[in-house]
């Protein structure tokens, strides 16, 4: 498949799916959604994945659509959830390196909602081993080093960076007054950025556009792929 750019219709859906979040209505429009966004996702998705080997050739990216692969389900989880609206609002994507769950190792994300798009790359939150393992590594002299100069850099380059849900303080055990405490609040990483537009997200450009704002982003998912091997 090559990708030539989400279409208008399957944003439209998007933009519909919001004020008709019912399955009776999805149902009666799924061939859209199939059609105008799951399809061109899978196409965007082995494009830039094949291009992120790049980056790495550890990077993974994958067809699937039950929810295993790349693109993430429409389908929301309302177990445990007030909101009983059945489907999510967007369509997401993700590129992750490392033999766990998607979501819990360092990778690239898309998602688009609302006619545009925002990209993030690191990890969302992290899990016992790795919080550890991360705090550690903010402590290092070479490897705290490494992380400051690449948050400095990102944010010069209009990245932001978020560290998951913060901590209020620095957490018992480690010292308050060093140097990067800042970080040692953090429960994630990853820096993001929200700058694809309706133009962008319907054009083949988007590719180039997408893997130039990874790469530019990849030290921080790279530099939390070796804190990651410390374990």
């Amino acid at each position: 498949m090559t990708f030539n750019g989400f279409s208008d219709a399957g944003l439209r859906f998007l933009d519909d799916l919001t004020a008709n979040n019912t399955r009776e209505w999805f149902e009666e429009h799924k061939d859209i959604y199939k059609n105008e966004l799951q399809e061109p996702a899978l196409a965007f998705i082995s494009a830039v994945g094949e291009r992120l080997q790049e980056i790495s050739p550890a990077v993974r990216y994958d067809s699937r659509t039950n929810g295993g692969g790349s693109l993430m389900r429409i389908n929301r989880d309302t177990r445990f959830s007030k909101d009983k609206s059945p489907y999510k609002d967007n369509i997401s994507m993700m590129f992750w390196e490392g033999d766990g769950k998607k979501t819990e190792e360092p990778g690239f994300g898309m998602r688009i909602m609302d006619g545009n798009g925002g990209l993030i790359s690191g990890m969302f939150g992290f899990d016992k081993p790795m919080l550890e393992a991360f705090r550690q590594a903010v402590l290092d002299d070479r490897f705290g080093a490494e992380l400051d100069k690449i948050i400095k850099t990102l944010k010069k380059q209009g990245y932001e960076i978020e560290g998951g849900d913060l901590y209020k303080k620095v957490p018992r055990g480690y010292p308050e007054d060093h140097p990067r405490a800042d970080y040692l609040k953090f429960r994630g990483l990853y820096a993001r950025v929200e700058t694809l537009t309706r133009e962008t997200l319907t054009s083949p450009k988007l590719v180039d556009e997408v893997v130039g704002h990874f790469k530019a982003m990849a030290p921080l998912q790279q530099w939390l792929v070796k804190v990651k091997q410390t374990i």
